[in-house]
């Protein structure tokens, strides 16, 4: 110990080692953030205290702050990656102690969001879906948003609402407003699960062989609002349209959990359509009690408006 302390010493009193030191500080002071904590802690700092620090504060200059010179956060130029130093008094020194940077708290803001949004068999681009970019040049797209909004402050303050359904020919954009309403409901830190019909009563009827059909309907069911998507657009066996979307129908209806629906068919033509099962057999009754329960959890929306998929 005694020789290393020697060896510093030596090193110390060097002609250019105090060169370069007295470079480095006249680097340090000239830096307007060091200039605002000195004159901020003046009646607290003297010149041994600056010396003292000087590795610490040379740490500083030479980093982001407030990610002012970082492009995005994988490019972060720090230390530790999405985090700036911040100036501090440590007893007769001024140490530095590190923080989340804007880039990553917003990164980690965005992953919270996404992680509020669950989906099945959903493009990526409609997750990302918002209610601003939603075209409203016609009236029914209006009153859809304007719904939607409502639904969003209602459901925070923790009243029972109702969901939508939205209908209306191919293209118009019913799944991208599911997206928009999920992200929405995201900002509110309320949980929502988008699903594709006809790819999803696919997916179970695979289930029957590895035993995950039941674990996948409960996520169904209980998610807090469930957005289905393009019901109707599949052929439905009798089993599919009973036991599979009449459990999940009857769970959410007793739950009152807001559901919300898309589809090509107005409700009387969904009535007509799950009528008729794979095989060709009417079954009025049991198509009706189907749409009983979609009319309890939803109100039908006509959207109107030209088909966004034509270029």
């Amino acid at each position: 110990m005694e020789s290393i302390n020697k060896t510093l010493s030596g090193l110390a009193n060097r002609e250019d080692f105090q060169k370069r030191m007295s470079a480095m500080k006249a680097q340090i002071m000239k830096n307007p953030d060091i200039q605002k904590f000195l004159s901020e802690h003046r009646l607290e700092i003297d010149d041994a205290m600056i010396n003292r620090s000087l590795i610490k504060l040379y740490e500083y200059i030479g980093q982001s702050k407030r990610c002012a010179d970082c492009p995005s956060l994988s490019e972060c130029k720090n230390l530790v990656e999405g985090y700036h130093p911040q100036l501090i008094l440590q007893g007769k020194t001024i140490d530095l102690k590190y923080e989340v940077c804007p880039m990553k708290e917003a990164e980690d803001e965005r992953k919270k969001h996404q992680a509020l949004i669950k989906s099945m068999f959903i493009p990526r681009d409609i997750l990302n879906a918002k209610l601003e970019d939603i075209d409203l040049k016609e009236d029914s797209r209006i009153r859809v948003v304007n719904t939607v909004l409502s639904f969003s402050e209602e459901y925070e303050a923790g009243k029972n609402v109702k969901g939508m359904y939205l209908y209306g020919s191919f293209g118009v954009g019913k799944t991208y407003i599911l997206g928009a309403i999920a992200n929405e409901l995201a900002k509110k830190k309320i949980p929502s699960m988008l699903v594709y019909v006809p790819e999803f009563m696919r997916e179970l009827k695979s289930s029957l062989h590895d035993n995950s059909l039941e674990s996948k309907i409960d996520a169904v069911k209980k998610v807090k609002v469930l957005m289905l998507d393009d019901i109707g657009a599949e052929a439905m066996s009798s089993w599919i349209r009973d036991d599979i979307l009449g459990s999940i129908l009857q769970y959410r209806m007793l739950e009152n959990l807001p559901t919300f629906f898309t589809s090509n068919f107005s409700m009387k033509d969904l009535q007509s359509h799950l009528s008729v099962t794979q095989r060709g057999e009417e079954e009025p009754v049991k198509s009706a009690r189907i749409m009983e329960r979609i009319k309890y959890l939803a109100d039908p929306y006509e959207l109107k408006g030209r088909n966004w998929r034509e270029r």
